[in-house]
């Protein structure tokens, strides 16, 4: 599925939150939104967001998983938050159960995707989040499949009207 990325600039943590939230609430059971961005870009407040689109009660704090590896929460569907950052490939991915993970009945939000195997993402929302200076992040998204193109054509319908 070829389209242009879609490239959304955010001037605090509290938009960069509001993005991912609108992606929580567009995010089917099965999606896979593969992130992208040095320490500390905002991958994890991005995720922060895409957990209360999702439904994931306040109550429920958005952690990184850079020692658990994978944090589940609850919402309309499971929210699977992922940390590759520490694995080195391979089995590693296997003894985690990512597969469980990426092609279950949940939302995996996976950081450090760059040391997947692209095959393995399947139909993903890559989403790469740069520091722009300060607070500010740009975040770009490209689609890879028809299930994350229909996610950004509904995410940019809902932009459009705002």
């Amino acid at each position: 599925m070829s389209r242009a990325p879609v490239t959304v600039a955010t001037r605090s943590p509290d938009e960069t939150r509001a993005l991912g939230r609108a992606i929580g609430r567009r995010a089917r059971p099965g999606a896979i939104i593969a992130l992208y961005g040095d320490l500390g870009s905002g991958k994890t407040v991005f995720v922060q967001g895409m957990a209360r689109g999702l439904g994931v009660p306040e109550d429920c704090y958005v952690t990184s998983p850079t020692y658990t590896l994978i944090n589940e929460y609850p919402g309309r569907c499971p929210l699977y938050h992922v940390d590759l950052y520490r694995l080195a490939g391979g089995g590693d991915f296997e003894e985690i159960g990512l597969d469980d993970v990426l092609y279950g009945d949940g939302v995996a939000a996976v950081e450090w995707s760059e040391r997947l195997d692209p095959d393995l993402l399947g139909d993903h929302l890559a989403v790469h989040i740069a520091a722009a200076g300060g607070s500010r992040r740009e975040i770009r998204m490209s689609v890879h499949g028809p299930g994350a193109a229909i996610l950004v054509k509904d995410l940019e319908r809902s932009m459009k009207e705002q």
